[in-house]
């Protein structure tokens, strides 16, 4: 399985692209593609429907060798034995969902600013994601935070951070320019003509 450290890029099944009878077929590109990391968020759905989603996904995902997080769902993400729970601002804390998943599974928490990206370090989360940094419809009740901070959340946090909202290939330069090193891309991915073309693309420039 690649450590959480060695991830650099994240992509995520989201079941407001994807439908759930394409789920699989769509984690399959992901994984061809290269992505590093994957993330099953599936918002409004059940932990049931959830966690049946997730075994399938988890039995494309681990023979890969790439960690599956589980979003918003820590009873689903013990059901399946992922490798990852992620929890947002408003959902469980970090050590009520690592009491619910147990110290075999990494929790990643959303933060929006420098104060929560350091709360979330000292809560004890595995990494963070750090954004929106630009409007974006998966979140569009979230303001973006823009760039500016990037730079100083790396100089104060020492987990992984993954920059999320808005990243795409025509924005990578100025994201990784502002001190970015990992990324996570939803829509640019799960909305492309050819979604393993546009992951190895993106790549290559994000781990040049």
């Amino acid at each position: 399985m690649k450590p959480l450290s060695d991830c650099r890029l994240y992509g995520i099944v989201d079941l407001g692209y994807v439908k759930p009878s394409d789920a699989v077929a769509m984690t399959v590109a992901l994984v061809e593609g290269g992505v590093d990391i994957l993330q099953l968020r599936a918002k409004g759905h059940s932990t049931e429907t959830v966690a049946a989603l997730g075994e399938l996904i988890h039995a494309v995902t681990h023979p890969a060798g790439i960690p599956l997080v589980i979003n918003d769902h820590p009873l689903a993400a013990r059901k399946v034995g992922s490798e990852g729970v992620h929890v947002g601002q408003d959902d469980e804390a970090v050590a009520k969902a690592r009491a619910i998943v147990g110290d075999g599974c990494f929790v990643g928490k959303s933060t929006h600013s420098p104060e929560q990206a350091a709360a979330a370090q000292a809560e004890g989360a595995d990494y963070i994601g750090f954004g929106p940094l630009y409007a974006t419809g998966t979140k569009p009740d979230y303001t973006p935070i823009g760039l500016h901070h990037i730079a100083e959340v790396h100089a104060a946090v020492t987990l992984p951070i993954f920059c999320i909202g808005g990243v795409n290939s025509q924005r990578l330069d100025e994201i990784i320019a502002a001190g970015a090193r990992r990324v996570v891309v939803v829509s640019a991915f799960l909305l492309a003509q050819d979604v393993r073309r546009e992951i190895r693309t993106l790549k290559e420039r994000l781990t040049a």
